[in-house]
């Protein structure tokens, strides 16, 4: 720059003053030719250096500082680029910036314009992000076992919240097709990296359980970098996974990756495909259940009326003993009953039976019999009519004479009427 920057390489301040300059510069156009400079002859670099002075203001600028143990240098993250930050670094950690040299030119402050931020140290922002997290939600009792919901053992329909274009989905409806074809398939898609990714997925999850449509969820995605599954490791996302109503399984990355939505889920599956396993039955084995299903049925039932029998024969056993018991003091009340009617009875029947005895003794005495035998007789016609007077008898007639011990023939010989 002429006249600004002309014997810098000389020594300081050992030409005389000129009263007369040719130019004057303001500090607006001093700090703005310093920018230039810097910006021109300085590439995009990384640094190492201790962070310190962390400050992320609401506009989403972070401010900062890097130092080692004899210089410090002033930095500015902008909020496009600090957006992609899992977390914000802590005061003392040791990290490592890319960006470019440059001057804030209102205040004359040499800066760094850093575009990329990472801790010294393989995944370690990102690691400090997912304990921070998982320990708050610990915390809070979401990662708690005792609050997951069982998986439907036959759903009939599946909700799976995934990219439309990746090969995860590809993978899960393989899978339903061929264990469980009857299955119905709803599919919210979703980015599921980059920014924003998390709010989408966390919104596709409660719309499908907004409408109260599939028994079962499956939430994830295929393998990639730590990068790549973060939406899977954001809060959004375990918040709507944890408030599901409907049982979630979380299928993100490979095996060896485990996320935050792995932990709230109900059920934590290696792969997508794995996940698809999980959520149907194999149909084979239930056409194999179903064809034991008679037998099985047949002995159950053939069990159940048997202890039913048993139960019933129990009851009526004890029931006949509480019978017995309960009817004993019956039994002997009424023996007893019976006794005391029997000898009243018979105590009825021998006065009945004196009193009978007197009676047939007064009949005796007036019974004809017993005039009979006393030696008197009757005397009575063929037809049996009693002959009480002389005037009664027919001379030649005969008639029957009743006698104490039989009968007699006679005859009417003559008639005598006395006085």
């Amino acid at each position: 720059m002429p006249g600004l920057f002309s014997g810098l390489d000389e020594e300081p301040f050992m030409d005389p003053i000129d009263p007369t300059p040719d130019r004057i510069w303001s500090v607006s156009e001093v700090n703005s030719t310093i920018r230039k400079l810097i910006e021109g002859s300085a590439d995009t670099l990384w640094i190492r250096g201790e962070v310190g002075n962390w400050k992320r203001y609401p506009s989403g600028h972070c401010y900062f500082s890097v130092k080692d143990d004899r210089s410090e240098l002033r930095c500015v993250m902008f909020a496009r680029d600090a957006s992609t930050l899992p977390t914000d670094p802590d005061d003392g950690m040791e990290i490592r910036i890319f960006g470019k040299l440059t001057l804030y030119e209102k205040k004359g402050a040499y800066q760094m314009s850093v575009r990329l931020l990472e801790s010294e140290g393989a995944e370690g922002l990102w690691r400090i992000a997912f304990e921070k997290l998982r320990s708050q939600l610990e915390v809070e009792g979401l990662l708690d076992l005792a609050r997951k919901q069982p998986l439907p053992k036959h759903p009939a329909v599946v909700g799976i919240v995934t990219s439309t274009t990746g090969a995860a989905l590809r993978d899960i409806i393989s899978v339903l097709s061929r264990r469980a074809p009857w299955v119905r398939v709803l599919v919210r898609g979703t980015r599921v990296q980059g920014e924003g990714a998390a709010s989408e997925i966390s919104q596709a999850i409660r719309g499908l359980v907004a409408t109260g449509k599939p028994e079962v969820i499956i939430v994830g995605r295929g393998g990639g970098s730590i990068e790549d599954l973060w939406a899977f490791n954001e809060e959004p996302v375990a918040r709507a996974i944890s408030e599901s109503t409907i049982p979630v399984v979380s299928a993100v990355g490979h095996e060896i990756d485990v996320t935050i939505s792995d932990l709230v889920a109900d059920l934590r599956a290696p792969t997508p495909s794995a996940a698809a396993e999980e959520v149907v039955p194999d149909g084979t084995g239930i056409r194999e259940n179903l064809s034991a299903v008679p037998g099985e049925l047949a002995k159950g039932l053939q069990g159940m009326l048997q202890r039913r029998r048993s139960v019933i024969e129990h009851t009526l056993s004890h029931l006949g003993l509480g019978i017995d018991r309960k009817m004993q003091p019956v039994h002997q009340g009424l023996d007893n009953d019976f006794a005391r009617l029997q000898a009243g009875l018979r105590s009825v029947l021998d006065l009945r039976r004196q009193r009978l005895i007197g009676v047939e003794g007064k009949l005796d005495a007036l019974s004809p019999l017993a005039t009979l035998r006393r030696g008197y007789s009757v005397a009575r016609t063929g037809e049996d009519q009693i002959l009480r007077s002389v005037h009664d008898f027919v001379e030649g007639d005969s008639f029957v004479l009743r006698v104490s011990d039989g009968e007699v023939i006679a005859e009417t010989k003559g008639l005598q009427p006395g006085e």
